[in-house]
């Protein structure tokens, strides 16, 4: 037997319990740190079997009461007791993290194009500056048979 199965045996061992068997026994006869262990261990279960429990005053439970009346009255009612409330430290931290998203996804689709293309600003009726319109304006050009409507249009009014 070794010695941390006969250290997880020492408090039967040391309150005379069923727990003591020949292997046990052999190996306190050739442990002396077990044996050392265990003579320790049965004097403190003697000291903890002398010790006596004080008895609390008669007038413990009258005091205890006097105080947390006392306790629960100095509770301040100010701004700062609520905002420690967890309900609503709770409650602040989600308004806050919903109001942190909506600025950024309302910041991200009202900021300028980063990178090269931020700083090519060009004056309308270029080349430069058609082009960038009609990248700007992709989707309403895009659809042609509006244009060819209009063109349409322009001449009958022109030929009557």
């Amino acid at each position: 037997m070794k010695c941390n199965d006969v250290c997880e045996l020492m408090p039967e061992l040391a309150a005379g319990l069923d727990a003591v068997t020949p292997e046990v026994n052999e190996h306190l006869e050739s442990c002396a740190g077990c044996a050392g262990k265990l003579k320790e261990f049965r004097q403190t279960m003697a000291l903890l079997d002398e010790w006596q429990v004080p008895e609390p005053s008669p007038y413990f439970d009258v005091r205890l009461r006097a105080r947390l009346r006392e306790e629960t009255a100095k509770q301040p009612h100010g701004l700062w007791y609520w905002i420690r409330k967890p309900a609503l430290a709770v409650s602040l931290a989600v308004l806050m993290v919903m109001s942190i998203t909506l600025f950024r996804t309302d910041a991200g689709r009202n900021s300028a194009p980063e990178g090269p293309r931020a700083l090519m600003v060009a004056e309308p009726g270029t080349a430069v500056g058609d082009l960038q319109a009609l990248d700007k304006n992709n989707e309403l050009y895009s659809d042609f048979e509006l244009l060819d409507d209009l063109q349409v249009q322009k001449d009958v009014d022109a030929n009557p």
